[in-house]
């Protein structure tokens, strides 16, 4: 089955679409996981990438926020945790292709799992040769 890491940038459309381009494509990745046809993977670091955009960003009450992590934890993604190998490949990419550890995080998810990486902000990530990353739009 088809691996897919998605960044936060893609979780958050599925939280809020208000004011969001490219939903379509961001939904369409969520039924293809919810049909079994790709499996959805993330680093943990995206569940504190969300909260701190939710908080910075979003004019939420509490009780929304709330609502917001209760669908968070619904969705059918596999937050994966950092290992010590997987640290030191982040901190690689990171140090290579000039960019920020937390995005760095991402790729090296999808490069040790043999995954596609999907972003709606390929900017940076796309720097990196050996991890095919697909911008959200051509989704």
């Amino acid at each position: 089955m088809l691996k897919i890491v998605v960044d936060s940038s893609v979780i958050a459309k599925w939280l809020s679409q208000q004011d969001e381009e490219r939903t379509a494509q961001a939904d369409r990745i969520l039924r293809n996981a919810q049909e079994g046809k790709v499996t959805l993977l993330a680093p943990e670091l995206a569940k504190y990438e969300i909260g701190n955009a939710i908080l910075l960003h979003k004019e939420i009450s509490i009780e929304e926020a709330e609502t917001i992590f209760n669908d968070l934890f619904l969705f059918p993604i596999q937050f994966i945790d950092q290992t010590e190998e997987l640290a030191n490949v982040t901190y690689s990419i990171a140090k290579k292709v000039r960019i920020t550890y937390y995005d760095a995080s991402f790729l090296a998810l999808a490069k040790q799992e043999n995954a596609i990486l999907i972003t709606d902000n390929p900017k940076h990530q796309a720097k990196q040769l050996d991890v095919k990353v697909i911008p959200l739009r051509d989704y």
